[in-house]
């Protein structure tokens, strides 16, 4: 089977984030089927950019639309978004007799690429599939404050509308967007869920950790009976302020907490620990991807938080989460969402979102456990990621949806 994927922002190795895209290609070339991958020369969310034209990539071929660079959310993106889906458009009768595909995924995060995606489609006699990552236009109305009779809402509305219809197949990364959709004209039966998950390959043939790094957390290690690690983007959306007022509240209880990784908040938040007086939290700088499951398996638990925020009913999906599952480590969550993969693993203990106190009995629940009873749960974790989220296991459950 020939397969499009195209996705604005998809990454590689190489190139940084998106992995998603890459990870199921890679799956599906093992699998003898011929993958074509188009993105956008630029995305803030990859470390290094392509350059316009086709390339090949672990036997993967790339088709790159140049986009212009942008910064933040304002007209620049907007016009890169533009640029991307013109450009495919404008190309969609050279790229269909190139790739020739039995099926073409739309997958960027915002839903303008359906309308290509269905020419190329159209086409080459192919299936139509649209994978839902975010809810445009409901993320920029909820989380962005736009009205919704903003032109650009009302332009992604009708995007929305538009795959909800003309789609064969939808495959969503959030468990519960089904009845939303079906509130758009989605029909039920052309809905299926294929959540995130990991790479084996990062497991299995991974860097040990830069020992500087190394000896300094085991020191700490020596120091606390209980040291807690996030690691991941200090951002907005991560909550941390409220990680480290629960590290205050626990400095007595000899808990540890250390943060690793980059992100806009993370200077803010080292003045912050200073002015609070926080003294059980260190801040570490970025590792690279490749060092991840030798640095987590240091620590005795992992956190993960967000903010409250309303769109998070529809589930959650993200990769940290099956990363600390991997790890074999108990897991600290701080998520209101519609669904709980911490609860459904049986792998940690659970705290309302943005809640200090709360983050801090959780804490305290788990350092009463015994070494035992915490490593059972790091076990569970584990065994429920290589279930449900390899992308050996993804990748097949997402051609079976294709397929149906």
């Amino acid at each position: 089977m020939n397969i499009l994927i195209i996705n604005h922002h998809a990454g590689r190795p190489d190139l940084g984030m998106a992995f998603r895209p890459y990870y199921l290609a890679h799956e599906w070339t093992r699998l003898g089927h011929s993958v074509t991958i188009t993105g956008g020369t630029y995305s803030h969310i990859r470390k290094a950019q392509p350059l316009p034209g086709e390339e090949e990539y672990n036997g993967i071929r790339y088709i790159w639309i140049k986009t212009r660079r942008y910064e933040g959310n304002g007209p620049g993106r907007v016009f890169s978004m533009l640029q991307f889906v013109s450009g495919l458009w404008l190309r969609a009768r050279a790229i269909s007799f190139k790739c020739k595909p039995d099926v073409v995924i739309a997958s960027s995060t915002y839903p303008l690429d359906i309308y290509p995606a269905r020419r190329i489609a159209h086409l080459s006699g192919a299936k139509l599939c649209f994978e839902l990552h975010d809810l445009w236009p409901l993320s920029p109305l909820e989380l962005g404050g736009y009205s919704p009779s903003h032109p650009f809402i009302r332009i992604m509305q009708k995007a929305e509308d538009y795959y909800c219809k003309h789609a064969d197949k939808v495959i969503s990364i959030l468990p519960l967007t089904r009845g939303y959709l079906e509130g758009r004209g989605l029909d039920a039966r052309k809905f299926y869920y294929v959540p995130n998950g990991i790479a084996l390959e990062d497991w299995e043939d991974y860097k040990p950790v830069d020992m500087a790094v190394k000896d300094r957390i085991i020191q700490l290690r020596d120091k606390y009976d209980l040291l807690i690690a996030y690691a991941g983007a200090h951002g907005i959306a991560n909550a941390l302020n409220t990680l480290l007022d629960a590290a205050g509240r626990l400095s007595g209880d000899k808990v540890g907490v250390v943060l690793v990784g980059p992100g806009p908040e993370k200077d803010w938040l080292k003045k912050y620990a200073l002015e609070k007086k926080i003294n059980n939290v260190y801040f570490f700088d970025p590792i690279p991807k490749n060092e991840i499951p030798s640095l987590l398996e240091l620590f005795d638990a992992l956190y993960i938080g967000l903010r409250k925020e309303s769109l998070f009913r529809f589930g959650i999906s993200p990769n940290k989460i099956f990363d600390y599952m991997m790890a074999s480590k108990p897991i600290i969550q701080a998520i209101d969402a519609g669904n709980n993969l911490v609860q459904e693993a049986n792998c940690g203990v659970y705290a309302e979102a943005e809640n200090v106190d709360d983050i801090v009995k959780a804490v305290l629940q788990l350092k009463s456990f015994t070494r035992e009873e915490r490593d059972k749960l790091g076990q569970n974790g584990r065994e429920y990621v290589l279930k449900n989220h390899t992308y050996p296991v993804l990748a097949k459950k997402f051609l079976d949806a294709i397929s149906n």
